[in-house]
């Protein structure tokens, strides 16, 4: 059983997957930089390192801290979080050699821009911008990568129905179903250099 390194743990996906990480009595380590996310998750018995993630030294304090053969996961965003945090932790796991990075960022990243409303663009369209760029950047690297792109997420509970997806496709998906997914592609070779949407087809939109 491999050691988990979350960035993004402190809410949202991360944070469902530090759940799933302690239920399977799995290592985990996580870079916080909220003070009271870092102390809920220590408690919970999570190894906790306090700084930022768009921060070179957090992130190599982290992967020294973080125990040998760690499968590394990214659901940071937001901010230069999308694109300058997400390079800096690709280049320090290259720089220790670790191999193996799960990369969250969304539908309409890279080739799926063009799928996005107008709408869409106007809204996030500088985030998924920023994302493509990570992607990339994760795509040109040494690393084993897979990159996921859920759909537009809700704090719902998980239905199990969440599918991947590798066309172009849209729709909604709770954040407790993307956390499990990227727990079952985690040591998946066969997920190894791909890129998959997330969308669970029960799920309506909320504008709906």
């Amino acid at each position: 059983m491999k050691p988990w390194l979350i960035f993004g743990a402190g809410k949202g996906v991360g944070r469902h997957l530090v759940t799933i990480a302690l239920k399977q009595n799995r290592p985990v380590t996580a870079l916080i930089r909220n003070a009271q996310q870092a102390v809920e998750l220590s408690a919970l018995g999570v190894n906790v390192i306090h700084g930022d993630a768009c921060d070179r030294k957090s992130i190599e304090k982290a992967i020294v801290h973080a125990e040998e053969n760690i499968v590394v996961f990214s659901t940071i965003g937001g901010g230069n979080a999308d694109h300058h945090g997400n390079i800096a932790i690709i280049d320090a796991l290259e720089q220790a050699q670790i191999s193996r990075m799960l990369l969250v960022t969304s539908i309409g990243c890279g080739e799926s821009w063009q799928t996005l409303s107008a709408r869409a663009k106007s809204l996030f369209g500088q985030s998924v911008r920023h994302k493509s760029l990570a992607e990339s950047y994760l795509q040109t690297s040494a690393l084993d990568f897979t990159i996921i792109r859920p759909g537009g997420l809700t704090d719902k509970s998980g239905t199990g129905h969440c599918k991947r997806y590798q066309e172009e496709i849209h729709g909604m998906v709770s954040r407790e179903d993307v956390a499990k997914q990227l727990a079952q592609m985690a040591e998946d070779e066969q997920t190894y250099y791909q890129i998959y949407a997330l969308v669970d087809p029960e799920l309506k939109p909320h504008w709906n």
